[in-house]
C-alpha cells in the first residue's frame, strides 16, 4: 500500500501532570456499499447486498471474500467484473461503492441471500440456524486431519505479524487477519477497521490470486476475540487451525467443533488455550 489509510487530528493530550495539544494519527473508517449485478445479459437485475463500515484500501479482495463466505460465488471464476461504481454524483461516494457483475450461469436469488445474510449476521441470531446455515454450503468439505503444528510454532505468530502491521504501528486501533504456512512463513496479511472485514480481505485475496487451496495446511491468526462470524467464513474458507488474541464465544466454539477446527484463543503473553480438535498442536 503506497499511502496508508490514516488521517492526522488534533487531540488534547492528557496526564497527571501535564495538558498538551498535539497531532495524532487514526485510520480512516468509510462506508462501502456493494452492488450485484446478475442474470441474462438482456435482462439484468441488480441488489444491494450490503453496506460495511471499512478501512479504504484492498476494496475488490474485500467484495470478493465476502461474496464468497456467504456462499453467493464459488470461486474468482463466477465474477465477469468488478469496479467502482465512479460516475456517482457525490465525488465522496465514488470509490465507496462497488459493483459485481456476476456470470450469467451464476444462480443468484435475491430473496434467499436476505434470508441468509440475516443468519450470519452478528444481531441475536439463533446458533443452531446459523450453523446449519453454513453446512449447506461445506457439507462436502473434506477436513484436512494430517495438518499438524508445534506449539512453538503458535507462539511465534503474533510477533511475525506485528512486524509487518504498518497501519497498526501507526495507530493502534485496527484488526488484522493473517495466513501462515505449516512453517510460520506469512502468505498474507490484511488489516481493517472491522475483523470481519480483515478476513474477507484476506480470503478475497486468496481467491484472486488463484491460492485459496493453500488455507489446507495454513493457519489463521487474528487480532482480536473470535466471534462466531469470523469461525464461519473460517469454515467457508477451508481453514482448519484458528488462534485468536482474544476469547472465543461460546458460538464460535461450537462451530470450530462442529465443522473440525483446531480454535485457540488468549495467544498472548507465553500462553494460550485450546478449545476444539486439540490434536492438531504438538
Amino acid at each position: 500500500m503506497s499511502q496508508l489509510p490514516v488521517k492526522s487530528v488534533h487531540i488534547t493530550k492528557v496526564n497527571n501532570f501535564s495538558i498538551q495539544t498535539v497531532d495524532d494519527i487514526v485510520v480512516v473508517e468509510e462506508p462501502l456499499e456493494i452492488r450485484l449485478g446478475y442474470g441474462p445479459m438482456d435482462m439484468r437485475e441488480e441488489k444491494n447486498v450490503s453496506i460495511t463500515m471499512r478501512t479504504p484500501g484492498n476494496d475488490f479482495e474485500l467484495v470478493t471474500g465476502f461474496l464468497f463466505t456467504e456462499g453467493i460465488i464459488k470461486s474468482g471464476d463466477d465474477i465477469l467484473s468488478i469496479k467502482y461504481c465512479t460516475d456517482h454524483q457525490k465525488k465522496e461516494q465514488q470509490f465507496n461503492i462497488v459493483r459485481v457483475e456476476l456470470k450469467t450461469d451464476v444462480e443468484f436469488e435475491a430473496s434467499a441471500f436476505n434470508r441468509n445474510f440475516y443468519m450470519t449476521s452478528a444481531c441475536g441470531i439463533c446458533g443452531k440456524a446459523s450453523i446449519d446455515a453454513i453446512a449447506i454450503h461445506c457439507s462436502k468439505r473434506e477436513v484436512n486431519d494430517d495438518f499438524k503444528i508445534d506449539k512453538q510454532l503458535v507462539f511465534s505468530l503474533s510477533d511475525k505479524l506485528k512486524q509487518k502491521q504498518a497501519i497498526f504501528n501507526n495507530t493502534g486501533g485496527i484488526h488484522a487477519a493473517a495466513l501462515f504456512s505449516s512453517d510460520g512463513e506469512l502468505l498474507n496479511m490484511m488489516e481493517d477497521v472491522g475483523r470481519h472485514n480483515a478476513l474477507d480481505k484476506l480470503i478475497g485475496g486468496l481467491i484472486t490470486s488463484n491460492k485459496i487451496k493453500q488455507t489446507n495446511n495454513a493457519v489463521l491468526f487474528l487480532s482480536g476475540r473470535a466471534s462466531f462470524e469470523l469461525l464461519q467464513k473460517a469454515t467457508m474458507a477451508g481453514i482448519v487451525i484458528v488462534c485468536a488474541v482474544g476469547a472465543p464465544s461460546s458460538l464460535a466454539v461450537q462451530t470450530a467443533d462442529e465443522f473440525g477446527i483446531t480454535l485457540i484463543g488468549f495467544l498472548r503473553d507465553g500462553r494460550f488455550n485450546i478449545y476444539t480438535h486439540a490434536f492438531r498442536i504438538l
